[in-house]
């Protein structure tokens, strides 16, 4: 074992340096991380309280059959768009030919 010569209290350690510089950066990102975090709970907090806190408070799970209904006809209005796309692009490319 090495004497204790007094030195040794004032001798930093790597570890101790490491907290002496970062530990400034560290505390102000945390710190913005707090604010940060405190907005957005406030946000949240207010979801059901604002102007639209009524229609969230009203709004419900669809029935089995109301989603068929809209599956259904959101798959006509699909169909029917792709046809007219179809109509059009056709015409564009052979109807050129007869004028």
């Amino acid at each position: 074992m090495l004497p204790f010569s007094g030195n040794e209290s004032e001798r930093k350690t790597p570890r101790a340096d490491m907290r002496g510089t970062t530990g400034r950066i560290g505390m102000e990102s945390e710190k913005r991380a707090e604010e940060i975090q405190g907005e957005l709970e406030s946000k949240f907090r207010s979801i059901g309280k604002g102007k639209y806190g009524r229609i969230l408070k009203m709004a419900r799970t669809p029935t089995r059959d109301e989603y068929k209904k809209t599956v259904y006809i959101t798959g006509i209005g699909i169909i029917l768009l792709g046809a007219v796309g179809f109509a059009i692009m056709w015409a564009m490319i052979y109807l050129p030919t007869y004028f």
